[in-house]
């Protein structure tokens, strides 16, 4: 999530980037890596009020059911749209997790580490760390050009 500016004019739009659970006005953006050789293959863009899960739904609801599709918790239900997806196991205040279900989730998180690593190149650029003071319109535009950036430093390695 990138921190934006909020609008003093314009109450509506103000509350349609509001994020609770960041406490700020903010642009939500979504990231698609191929494991094997680290570019990024879609990105997806929301405002703050969007939930991951909702965003993902509504840019890629039509991934190939090949492909292994690796999410974090926020993306719990992803089963139901995707057969070959994994997520990992959320605990509950009744029932703690397992021995088995702990490792499981560690496994998971090793073979995600990628896709982390890859956000953390992207934050390199300052926009998606910092507060973006330009035009909301054209924040996708300028991750795209980040993106397709980050996709040529690695074809030139």
């Amino acid at each position: 999530m990138t921190p934006l500016n909020r609008q003093l004019n314009d109450p509506k739009k103000q509350k349609l980037h509001y994020s609770g659970k960041k406490k700020c006005h903010t642009q939500k953006a979504q990231v698609i890596i191929d494991q094997a050789t680290l570019e990024i293959i879609a990105t997806a863009f929301g405002n703050g009020t969007m939930h991951d899960f909702k965003l993902f739904k509504a840019n890629h609801a039509g991934i190939d059911p090949e492909i292994i599709c690796l999410a974090d918790s926020g993306y719990q239900g992803l089963a139901k749209l995707h057969r070959n997806s994994e997520t990992p196991k959320k605990k509950s205040k009744k029932k703690p997790l397992t021995a088995e279900e702990k490792a499981r989730n560690r496994q998971l998180s090793q073979r995600r580490i990628f896709c982390e690593h890859v956000i953390g190149k992207l934050k390199i650029f300052r926009i998606l760390k910092e507060r973006y003071r330009n035009r909301r319109k054209r924040f996708g535009l300028r991750f795209n050009l980040i993106a397709a950036l980050y996709n040529m430093s690695l074809a030139a390695r």
